[in-house]
């Protein structure tokens, strides 16, 4: 695994998190509450529950890398927890506070604690934990993509996340 070596910039890690907000915010918000409780199949997340899931691991990044334990380990626990959120509105803004915990945490470290190894462990082990926001990302991509699909199923078409 690389690891970046560029100096750590608070700024720039929090404008990341931003846009990841804001890349997600446009592609779903053609999803209404009335679509909280779609889900293609019985077993897959509905609308709420992956909203629901995204503030979760929003949580979960920023929790695992600044706690002395590191990340929770319990995806089942964290799997029935998203599935309880039946609200299309209760996840939106369960995502909101988690966004805006994720900015005001990585404001308030500095560049030598956003830059120490996270736990070793099987979830980014050893590599600096500033990292975690590009994690988030990734994440929050993927779910952004499956949400768009949900939405074309529901007959709506999501707007481009990179652009009003």
């Amino acid at each position: 695994m690389e690891v970046k070596t560029h100096p750590i910039d608070a700024r720039s890690l929090v404008q990341g998190i931003q846009v990841m907000k804001q890349f997600f915010d446009r592609s779903t918000r053609c999803l209404e509450e009335a679509d909280s409780s779609f889900a293609p199949k019985p077993e897959m997340f509905t609308v709420a529950a992956q909203v629901a899931h995204v503030a979760q691991t929003v949580d979960w990044f920023v929790e695992g890398a600044f706690r002395p334990q590191g990340f929770s380990m319990n995806f089942e626990e964290l799997d029935r927890a998203a599935r309880k959120v039946s609200s299309l509105t209760e996840a939106r803004a369960w995502l909101d506070r988690s966004v805006a915990n994720a900015v005001a945490t990585i404001r308030s470290k500095s560049a030598e604690v956003l830059a120490e190894p996270l736990p070793e462990g099987p979830v980014m082990g050893g590599m600096p934990r500033y990292e975690i926001v590009e994690a988030m990302a990734d994440h929050t991509a993927h779910h952004r993509g499956a949400l768009t699909v949900y939405a074309r199923m529901r007959g709506r078409t999501p707007s481009m996340p990179y652009m009003d």
